[in-house]
């Protein structure tokens, strides 16, 4: 199991407007210190916690922080419309556009994605994959 994501970032004003564009809408909640920004799904009391958390941070090093090639971490939404919505937030918040949301022919019928950049290159996906929404064929 995933426990947690950590993507480093050098601007956490910058990071913090993305990513507040579209995770408090996919329910995280989000704590913030010195040591960055921490995103976490809500823990009914007396139930373990939901995984994983996602963590928006300077380098631990000092060098300057940087998209990995071929690195990706997906988010998902309830449905089509909230994929398409919180890709046009994100945008708004300073994230660039790595794909239109809409069906990709190598996925299945009803998975649904967008892709984007945050502000520091990381590479993000939106997608829905909820069967009661319109599939690709239908």
């Amino acid at each position: 199991m995933i426990a947690y994501v950590t993507v480093g970032a050098d601007d956490l004003v910058r990071a913090k407007r993305f990513y507040g564009a579209f995770l408090p809408v996919l329910g995280y909640g989000l704590a913030e210190g010195p040591e960055g920004l921490s995103y976490a799904l809500p823990v009914e009391p007396g139930q373990p916690p939901v995984f994983p958390d996602f963590y928006v941070k300077p380098t631990f090093d000092g060098r300057p922080a940087s998209a990995g090639n071929g690195t990706m971490i997906a988010f998902e939404a309830p449905s089509q419309m909230q994929v398409r919505e919180l890709h046009a937030a994100a945008l708004a918040a300073g994230g660039s556009d790595e794909g239109k949301p809409g069906f990709r022919a190598a996925y299945g019928p009803h998975f649904y994605v967008g892709y984007l950049r945050d502000p520091q290159g990381n590479k993000i996906a939106l997608f829905s994959n909820n069967r009661d929404d319109p599939g690709r064929d239908g």
